[in-house]
Order: C-alpha cells, then structure tokens, then sequence
C-alpha cells in the first residue's frame, strides 16, 4: 500500500519527538510523517498523536481547512483516521461528521440536525452495496437501477441546496457474487448484474448534475479485488463494509477528489531522462546506445511510459525536463530516434546541465509561472530522489520501481494528478506553458519592459460567463490560489445560476500575443450589494492566471470592469480581499488600482470602494475587444 511513497526507517521515533515539539513545529512534522509509506496502524497512531494536540493550536497552524460530512448507510467510523490523515498528506486539517448509523437521509432532511450545525464543505454519499440493493427491488433490472439513481440523485440535490458544497457520490461496491459466472447480465435478478447496471446510470446521472463519484469499485478491481476491501465476517459481525486495512488508500482516494476540485493537485512532470526515458546514459553510449523500442523488453517499457506521458500531456499535464547531461546529446533522442514517443514539442521546459536537480527545478518553476508544490519530479536515482525531497519538500517525488514496466503504474497509482474534468484548454496546456517559456526568453533579452510589452502584441478578449465556457470558469475558479482576492470556490450549478441573474456582472478575459491563444486567463464577478442603499456592485470574485503576471492585464481587467458596470447605471464598486495561504500578492491590488480603504477586520479581511465617477482608465500595450 502507498508503495509511492517512501519509507522512513525511523518513522516510530520520529512520530514519539512530537511529544518534544512546539505547537508550530507539530504541524509541520505531522504533515511530513504523513506522506510517508504507511500502514493502518501508523495511519492510526499519528491521527491519535495529532487529536492530542489543541484544536486551536492546529487551526491556527493549518492553511487548509475543511468540514467533511459521511453520509452513509453502514458503519464507517473506523475510516475516519485515515480521512483525517489523508488530509493531513495534503496539508488539510480535517473535520469530521458521520452520522448516526443507517440516520443518513432523517439528518439530512432535518434542518436542526448536527449535520446542518456541522454545515460541511464536503459531503461523501457512502451507501452499502447491500442498502442499495434495497432500493433496486423490482422485476425490470434497468427501471429498478434507474429508480435507484433517482433516490439518490435527490440526496444529492438536497445536500447541495442545504450546504453549497461539493458532493461525492461513491460508487456501489460488487460485494456479491455472480450467479452466472461471465454472462451475469443475462439474468434480471442477479445482485452482481444490478448493482454493475446502476453504476453505470449513477455515473450519468452524477455527471449531468456536476456531482464527482469516487470510483471505488475501479479502485477494488486495480487494487487487489474485492477480497482486500470486503470482508464478509466484518460485515455480518459490525456492518462494515470497507475492512479497516483497506481504510487508509480509500481515504486516500476520497481526498484526491477533494483535491481535485479544489486545484490540489499537480500540475507539471518534471521528468529525468537517462535510465527514465530511455535505458542508459545517452551522453556515455550515444543514440545507438540507448535502450529504446523494439530491440528489448526493457526498450518496449521505455517506449509504453512514454506513450502514457504523452497521453498525460494530452489531457493537460504539463511535461518538463531536468536531466544532468550536455543539452545537445540529450536533445539528441527526441531529435532523430525513431522510437521515441515524445517529441521536442512535448516539453514545456527543457534543462539539461550540470547543475543540481533542486536549482533546476526552481528555474524551471520560473520559466513556465507555476508554484513548485504543483511539481512531481520523476528520476530513477534514489540519490537525486533523497536531494530533492530534502531540498524541496513541496515537491511530490514518487519512489519509482526499478522496473520500467511499472514507471506508469506508479504516477497512475500516486494519484498526483486527479481530476473531475478536462476542458479544451487542459488539452491545449502544454502549447500553452511552451509559449509562456518563449515570452520569458524574450523578455531576458529585452532591455525596456514597456517595448518588451508592445512587441507582445496582446488582444484582450472580453465576454460574459457562456455556457460552452462554463467547465473551464469553474476549474479556473477552484484552482486559482495566489492571484486570488477572496478565493470563494463555486459550483457548476453556481455559475449556471450567475448567468441567468440580472444582479450580477459575470466576465471572463481571454488573453491573445504573438506567441499564441492564452486561454481564459481572469475572471471577474460583481454582485449587487444587497446591504447597500447606493447602487454598489461588490467585487465577490477576481481571478487571474499566473502566466500572464506582469504585464497590465489587470488593469486591462479593471478598465473592462469598469465599463461593464457604468453602463448599468452602477455607482461605486465594492472590493473585498481576504488573506489566504498564498494570495498575499495581491494585497494590495485594490490600493494599486485606486480604490479607498474603508474596513479592515482581524481575520485578515479589508474591503474598499471606488467611486466610478471619478475612475480614469489606465493606459496599457493591450487592445481590447468585446464580444
């Protein structure tokens, strides 16, 4: 389990030195003992150390916070350790509320229930294959699982109105066994064939209500079968579904979606070359040297990770490279190899020198604009591992197998790369962070930033939220952490609801320079401000995309703002920041952008107005067009 992560020969002492620590240094320590290999006994143990320690201590420690409610039809209180602590891995410090067992539905309804005073962010929908089943009775197999889906699809809806929170619908587990051996299907009363029948409904039904579904019974058939997550006496005896050793990947893969939908989780490879890509040192044996292709088992392995990284690549990931060798022999293979599966083009940011792993990976972070904990470093030498990980501890760093046939199995397993969806510009992501690297290069060379910004020759597209764009505004909208001002998270159905209202200036910015399409690169959302009796619009959301820092976009974005709003007859402008882990940059955006200070709170919140009567647009190098 967890055969990713590292093993720490020490982990026992190293968790018994917190009793040792300061209330600073707990937290930090904890989380670092989390992310190590770890059984349920540890996972036990280390949520045990934590409880111990003051609420208030880890609240005022933990830059991430969340409210986790388990809604489920079975016992499920010996999962809540491994929530905790897979949360912990992602810096989180959990709450949990799971309600009294087989009350999922009377807590839920009841609006003076501990579940509505809990009031969670997250709601995991958890009901056992046997429950489910209930709810299947009926001679027609389909209309059965359909009619189940319905039942559980007004859960859905419900807790979403009551907590405007994400919800996650796992999936049935196959607990039972088939009657029929391969042809299962062909018998209407089968409890295996019904309950495979209404996954399959679940997942469209959740997919057109932007409900996310933990796919648990994948994750029983690639993580040992059924037998390794269920055990028959544990049901009968305590009405556990998932057995205790099987709790701490499951709370794993709860918190990857969790994550996910949260931009969690990472977005870059940076990937090693010699014995990683290739077998060999291409350096020492030359192109004809290397292992790769055909020639050999080894050289297929070689071949089939690539084609998963490309695949990767396709789908969003953002490739790089960082290898300790002489750039033009390691350009050599993606060059003029015929079986190489990734190309030049591939890459967002190549870096082959002899510098080491830990500066390079910095630099690289640099040149494509994004934060090194949204990094996986990829390298078959546990030394450069061990340097990286001691150097940059933000970094992910999979303890990748000797064999190459297991490369992609590993990343695949790590989960490092969850996500609820993909959008055109995922697919367009590493076009899009290649052209970003160029625009630095360019920059490098330019000896004057306002000649550096005029020969962009940046277009700036301007347009209200639309349907066909909404999955991007969303994902841009719950992963974007440092240019951020409020950081509220939102829904699908949230935004859905924000187009159709008239109260509400929703915009999105496309960027376009010489280099190419940006993508969506901001968004901007003003809401009347009920509290008001002048016509106030309050900033509630403005967001922007860290590749296009520094160069007048956001008051480009306040210009198109401001026009937007003085042609509904608005007033004045409400802006509100609120100080998060890592949006502190743009703290003081709305001072810069000629807004007055007028309340500022202890939590790190500060509000200001700008009257639009006597707002004067900046003059930036980019154009702009409404559409």
């Amino acid at each position: 389990m967890f055969d990713w992560l590292p093993i720490h020969e020490s982990w026992f002492e190293a968790l018994s030195s917190l009793e040792a620590a300061t209330p600073k240094e707990i937290w930090t320590q904890a989380v670092g003992l989390a992310n190590y290999r770890l059984d349920l006994a540890s996972v036990v143990q280390l949520d045990a150390r934590l409880r111990k320690t003051s609420p208030e201590i880890l609240e005022d420690a933990a830059a991430r916070k969340l409210r986790l409610a388990v809604l489920a039809s079975s016992t499920t209180a010996h999962l809540l350790p491994s929530l905790r602590v897979a949360a912990l891995r992602r810096g989180c410090l959990l709450g949990l509320y799971s309600n009294g067992y087989g009350q999922y539905r009377q807590e839920l309804l009841d609006p003076n229930s501990e579940l509505h005073r809990f009031s969670p962010n997250v709601v995991l929908v958890a009901l056992d294959a046997r429950h489910v089943l209930g709810l299947c009775e009926g001679g027609d197999a389909e209309a059965a699982a359909k009619a189940a889906v319905e039942q559980m699809s007004e859960i859905w809806r419900i807790a979403r109105d009551a907590f405007g929170c994400q919800v996650i619908q796992q999936a049935i587990a196959p607990v039972f066994p088939p009657l029929m051996g391969g042809n299962e299907f062909k018998l209407q009363e089968s409890p295996a064939w019904r309950i495979s029948l209404l996954n399959g409904m679940l997942r469209l039904r959740a997919d057109e209500m932007g409900i996310d579904v933990f796919a648990l019974e994948d994750a029983m058939l690639r993580h040992g079968g059924a037998s390794c997550w269920h055990d028959g006496r544990l049901w009968q005896r305590a009405k556990q579904e998932i057995r205790p050793s099987a709790a701490p990947l499951y709370a794993d893969l709860v918190m990857r979606l969790v994550a996910a939908r949260r931009g969690w989780s990472s977005k870059c490879l940076v990937l090693d070359l010699d014995n990683t890509l290739w077998g060999g040192v291409v350096g020492e044996q030359g192109l004809n040297g290397i292992t790769l292709g055909q020639n050999s088992p080894e050289g297929e392995a070689f071949v089939e990770f690539q084609a998963y990284l490309a695949a990767l690549a396709r789908r969003g990931v953002i490739l790089t490279v960082c290898s300790k060798n002489d750039e033009a022999m390691a350009l050599l293979p993606f060059e003029r190899h015929p079986e190489m599966r990734l190309k030049r083009s591939d890459i967002a940011a190549f870096v082959a020198n002899w510098s080491d792993k830990p500066h390079n990976i910095r630099e690289i972070a640099k040149a494509i604009n994004i934060g090194l904990d949204a990094m996986v470093f990829v390298d078959d030498n546990p030394f450069e591992r061990g340097v990286v990980r001691r150097e940059l501890p933000m970094v992910a760093v999979p303890e990748l197998p000797d064999d190459p046939v297991f490369f992609a199995d590993c990343i695949a397993n790590a989960g490092y790369f969850e996500s609820v969806s993909v959008t055109a510009e995922d697919r367009q992501r590493s076009e899009l962070y290649s052209a970003n690297a160029r625009r630095e290069e360019l920059r490098a060379t330019a000896t004057n930033l306002q000649d550096y910004l005029k020969s962009l020759n940046m277009r700036l597209a301007v347009q209200p939220f639309g349907e066909n764009d909404a999955s991007r505004i969303v994902q841009l909208i719950n992963k974007t952490n440092q240019f951020n001002l409020t950081t509220k998270r939102c829904t699908d159905a949230e935004i859905a609801e924000l187009m159709r209202s008239e109260r509400a200036i929703a915009l999105q910015f496309r960027l376009c320079d010489r280099f190419g399409d940006n993508g969506i690169i901001a968004i901007i959302i003003a809401e009347e401000d009920d509290e008001s009796q002048e016509h106030v619009y309050s900033i509630s959301t403005w967001l922007m995309s860290c590749r296009v820092l520094g160069r007048q976009v956001e008051n480009a974005c306040m210009n198109a703002l401001a026009e937007a709003t003085r042609r509904k007859g608005v007033k004045s402008l409400r802006g509100i920041y609120i100080e998060s882990e890592r949006n502190q940059m743009v703290k003081d955006l709305y001072a810069r952008l000629g807004f007055t200070p007028f309340s500022v709170d202890l939590d790190k919140r500060s509000e200001w107005l700008l009257e639009l009567s006597e707002f004067q647009p900046f003059a930036t190098t980019i154009s702009m067009t409404q559409e």
